[in-house]
């Protein structure tokens, strides 16, 4: 499904019909029967619930990326092999230039969340990540030129890292709410993945593969942040969401991941107390790889922690639903991402869109 298929179905899905009277959220208690009570299904820990209530909640994540940038302009397979040079040239078999290029990757992301109010100031909230990576590459003859020896593919999957946090209400009124953002990720995933490679010598080894397709950052991160969420009263609402995951130490394998920041803010339009439709900026900052696996090396740029940050910023279209009457607590939400600014320490592939669909159902 292309991009102006998926965003038309959002956008027909949400305006099909009458249009019933615009969110009222003047009946106190009854903000989570709103639909625009929500932020886009793709942020995180947006919102706190009421005392001794509980929330589950699945998510699938779909990120497809394709090409390489470097900075932020493209630069093709010939090019990365002829001009850019390999950190681990000197080494035996290395070659001075990178002869391995990653052309696609599709990630796929399951997420189990549940979330509980032990009071109406603090709600508690745990999510368990299941992570398919699929990676396509060509392979150069060794040496110099732009003779294709070949094309390979990798594949790893399995549970990702988790997370605990707590979200600590700060500001509580029926038109702003901002709360707090405190947790951890925890190292659940594994770091030894290996796969078969086809290197430039025409040879098939099996190895540990390069940091993207990793599934854990081997290391207990803290994440902090803060959440603003505000409605006008006629139907418009709005919200800003600051989230970092800080790397504080290196993992068993010698290296720690770069410090991952993302901002993003939003509008809100409710056509209906079951219906509203959101456009989001999110804005994210990655820093590179500090230090090295000694197992993972080659004459590609995903093996170079140098060449794994960089900053990008997305606009996004959502449609949430609430159900009413007999669905009351159930929520059923889209939302599709495309970049329209990226600057990458490369040559990196550049991500091409962002698909999140989620289901919520909440109770007391």
């Amino acid at each position: 499904m292309n991009r102006t298929t998926l965003v038309a179905m959002l956008a027909a899905t949400a305006l099909a019909g009458p249009i019933p009277a615009i969110a009222d959220h003047s009946e106190e208690g009854k903000e989570a029967a709103f639909a625009d009570r929500h932020a886009p299904i793709g942020v995180m820990g947006d919102h706190l619930h009421a005392r001794g209530e509980w929330m589950v909640s699945y998510r699938y994540m779909h990120m497809g990326m394709g090409g390489n940038l470097l900075g932020d302009q493209p630069i093709s397979d010939d090019d990365i092999v002829t001009t850019i040079p390999n950190r681990f040239f000197g080494m035996p078999g290395q070659p001075p230039t990178l002869r391995i290029v990653p052309d696609t990757m599709d990630m796929d992301m399951h997420m189990v969340g549940m979330m509980y109010a032990p009071s109406d100031r603090v709600t508690l909230m745990a999510m368990l990540n299941w992570v398919e990576k699929d990676m396509d590459l060509t392979t150069y003859q060794g040496g110099m030129g732009t003779n294709v020896l070949g094309r390979f593919s990798t594949h790893t999957s399995g549970l990702a890292d988790s997370s605990v946090s707590a979200l600590i209400g700060l500001v509580d009124t029926p038109d702003n709410k901002v709360h707090a953002i405190l947790g951890v990720s925890i190292p659940t995933g594994d770091l030894d993945e290996t796969g078969q490679i086809l290197t430039p010598m025409n040879m098939t080894p099996t190895v540990r593969l390069p940091y993207p397709m990793q599934l854990s950052s081997g290391t207990w991160d803290p994440v902090t942040g803060l959440s603003w969420s505000g409605w006008s009263g006629n139907g418009f609402g709005w919200g800003a969401q600051w989230r970092s995951t800080w790397r504080v130490e290196d993992n068993d394998e010698g290296y720690r991941l770069g410090d991952e920041h993302r901002l993003t803010g939003w509008g809100s339009y409710a056509l209906s107390p079951a219906a509203s439709v959101s456009l989001r900026l999110e804005y994210l900052d990655r820093g590179n790889v500090s230090g090295t696996d000694p197992l993972i090396m080659g004459p590609v740029q995903t093996a170079d922690p140098d060449r794994l940050g960089g900053e990008r910023l997305d606009l996004g279209l959502g449609l949430n639903l609430a159900g009413q009457g007999s669905l009351a607590g159930w929520r059923l939400a889209f939302e599709y991402l495309v970049p329209v600014e990226q600057d990458l320490d490369g040559p990196q592939m550049e991500t091409d869109d962002t698909l999140t669909i989620g289901l919520q159902k909440s109770w007391d």
